[in-house]
């Protein structure tokens, strides 16, 4: 079972250590001890947490769609030339960046301050861990 210090849940959860300590208090969560004796929390608990109280903002459109991976955010940053531009949106703790058609940009009306939705599809996700072997 994978473990977390109580300052890298909170990091995932994007919240201070002693929010997470309260958490702990109150039963949210449960934390055990390490073989050094530190606090440690069960991260598959900590993930479950971090999905079930994960808010993202509504889309703006109202529009109901089946893309699952999508992100709300404001656009920050646009570089436009004659053909293609690139579009930056922070979506909460997350930078998404896009690459489209000059056109798109315009017909969108993409520019910093617009809330945006990125919707992303592919088909090769890369996931690394730490110390893990391929």
């Amino acid at each position: 079972m994978p473990h977390l210090r109580i300052r890298d849940a909170a990091t995932f959860l994007g919240v201070s250590d002693d929010t997470v300590r309260r958490w702990v208090d109150q039963g949210v969560l449960d934390a055990g001890s390490d073989e050094a004796g530190r606090k440690v929390l069960d991260g598959r608990a900590v993930a479950a947490l971090a999905r079930d109280h994960a808010t993202p903002p509504a889309p703006p459109t109202g529009v109901a769609s089946s893309a699952r991976n999508r992100f709300v955010g404001l656009v920050t940053e646009v570089t436009v030339d004659t053909v293609m531009a690139q579009v930056e949106l922070q979506c909460g703790p997350f930078r998404v960046v896009s690459l489209m058609s000059s056109e798109a940009v315009r017909e969108l009306g993409l520019e910093p301050g617009v809330v945006a939705v990125a919707t992303v599809k592919s088909t090769q996700v890369v996931v690394e861990t730490a110390g893990g072997t391929a």
